[in-house]
């Protein structure tokens, strides 16, 4: 059974590393979360190492950079893993063909224009119409503002009845942008999946990111590592496939499910709602902080 905490700091000890969401949990998608930002600062400051996982579909540096426009300070975190990253070296590896239809915007160009050092010399991707394409690469709809996945099902049963594989860079259904919820690419990709087809997902709560994690900041088999998110399909989710300990942010995606008061979630509501979901994280905190 979840056990609700008021802070990071009451169980933060017990980790030698934070795998960290980004929305939700760090910011909005507008600004961040104050509380949020001084929790990984204090647990840095103790000697603990944090990486910021996030299902963004682009490199890192372009998640890094949003970050600092938003005003994140860099001593809150240690190291940037985005679902970019991972799909990535994916599609350089051909997994879905060389010639790609991209669903997207023009924000995630860096998804193909930013090859990484060890696929400098890897054969070219290019990005041609569905009708000549190889495989799908989605990033995300593209006008997340006002799209949905049904908008895509002539399109998408197209690709399907050409037998054609969708890489989804970021396996999120949906987020919130301050007060308005979009759809992801997650959502795309479980609608061609409806229809028939077939996605790979390199995101949360897949193993690649997290593989890529551990590798990166060089942890051992043993060490105790901690999930924070708000994604009961992504970061919880994730976490329990992983075999580590999640701190579930009830103030997120599902926040109206426990109550009035976002920062402190009823104790009943969510034990329900998580067994209805057959979900059970460690912890469970209303924000953050």
């Amino acid at each position: 059974m979840t056990r609700i905490i008021a802070a990071l700091s009451e169980i933060g000890t017990q980790y030698d590393a934070l795998f960290c969401d980004l929305w939700g949990c760090l910011h909005n998608g507008r600004q961040p979360y104050a509380a949020a930002v001084a929790a990984l600062r204090a647990y840095r400051a103790a000697g603990g190492r944090v990486v910021l996982m996030t299902n963004a579909p682009r490199p890192n540096a372009y998640v890094i950079a949003q970050l600092d426009r938003m005003g994140v300070p860099r001593d809150a975190w240690d190291m940037v893993i985005s679902s970019g990253d991972a799909a990535q070296d994916a599609m350089f590896a051909g997994a879905v063909g060389r010639k790609v239809w991209h669903i997207g915007t023009e924000k995630d160009d860096g998804f193909f224009t930013d090859i990484p050092a060890e696929w400098a010399d890897a054969p070219a991707i290019t990005r041609v119409d569905l009708e000549a394409a190889e495989g799908i690469v989605a990033t995300g709809p593209f006008d997340e503002a006002n799209e949905a996945p049904e908008d895509y099902r002539a399109r998408l049963m197209l690709a399907r009845q050409r037998g054609l594989k969708m890489l989804c860079a970021n396996p999120d259904v949906v987020v919130d942008m301050g007060e308005t919820r979009i759809y992801c690419a997650g959502a795309l990709a479980e609608f061609y999946e409806d229809l028939g087809g077939e996605a790979l997902y390199f995101g949360k709560p897949h193993p690649p990111i997290y593989e890529r994690a551990r590798r990166l900041l060089g942890l051992g088999d043993g060490a105790r590592v901690l999930a924070i998110g708000d994604g009961i399909n992504t970061d919880v989710r994730g976490a329990l496939q992983e075999g580590i300990d999640c701190l579930f942010v009830t103030g997120g995606l599902a926040a109206e499910a426990f109550g009035a008061d976002f920062e402190n979630p009823d104790p009943e509501l969510l034990r329900e709602w998580l067994a209805m979901r057959q979900m059970d994280p460690e912890f469970s905190i209303g924000r953050l902080r």
